[in-house]
C-alpha cells in the first residue's frame, strides 16, 4: 500500500484557481495580476514558481511574519499555495516607474551587486531563477525593507543563504542597492 501512495502522481497546479484565489484576497495588496502599485507590498507577477511557494509555506509555518501576510497564509492549503505560485509565476512581470535616479547610489549599488555577487543566485540580470526572487523592479522601500530584515536576522529564508549574504553589506550598500535594483527595469 505504501508503494502505491508513493508512485501516485502529485497534483498539477491549477493556474485558474490560483486567479481566483488571487482576485479575491491577494490583489488588494499586491495589485490586480500581482502587479503591485504599494511600495510595501511586492509584486508577485513573474516570480518564479518555487520562490512563491516557499514564501507561502514560510508565512503559514511562521518562518516568516508579516502582520498582513501571516493571518492570510496560516490556512491556506498545500494545493492552494501551489495554484497561487503557478497564476502569479504565469504572469508578466511589471515594469515599474522606478524612483527618481541618484546616479552616484545607482552606480555605486550596482558595484556593491558585483561585489557581493548577487547575480549568482537571482541571476545575471536579477530577475530571479527557482529559489530566488526577481529582484529587477520591486520598489525601493520593499527592497530597503527585506535588505534590513537580512542584515538584523529577522527575515525568514529557505537556507540561510541571504542573511550570511547581508552581513558584510553597510547601511550605504543597502540604500545603494536599493537604489539600483528598484530601477533596474526601467532603465531597458
Amino acid at each position: 500500500m505504501l508503494t502505491s501512495a508513493l508512485a501516485a502522481p502529485a497534483r498539477a497546479a491549477d493556474v485558474d484557481a490560483g486567479r481566483r484565489q488571487a482576485a479575491t484576497v491577494c490583489a488588494t495588496c499586491h495589485g490586480p495580476e500581482g502587479r503591485s502599485t504599494n511600495p510595501r507590498a511586492p509584486s508577485l507577477a513573474g516570480q518564479p514558481v518555487f520562490y512563491l511557494h516557499w514564501q507561502l509555506i514560510f508565512y503559514r509555518d511562521k518562518r516568516r511574519v508579516d502582520p498582513e501576510m501571516s493571518p492570510f497564509a496560516a490556512n491556506l492549503s498545500d494545493d492552494a499555495m501551489a495554484d497561487l505560485a503557478a497564476y502569479y509565476a504565469a504572469q508578466p512581470a511589471l515594469v515599474p516607474a522606478g524612483l527618481p535616479r541618484e546616479p552616484g547610489k545607482a552606480a555605486a549599488g550596482r558595484l556593491a551587486a558585483e561585489r557581493h555577487h548577487c547575480t549568482s543566485c537571482h541571476a545575471r540580470d536579477l530577475t530571479g531563477q527557482q529559489y530566488a526572487p526577481r529582484l529587477a523592479g520591486l520598489s525601493y522601500e520593499y527592497l530597503l525593507r527585506q535588505l534590513r530584515g537580512f542584515k538584523a536576522q529577522t527575515r525568514g529564508e529557505l537556507d540561510g543563504s541571504m542573511t550570511a549574504a547581508a552581513q558584510p553589506l553597510t547601511a550605504q550598500d543597502v540604500e545603494n542597492l536599493a537604489q539600483y535594483i528598484a530601477n533596474l527595469l526601467r532603465a531597458k
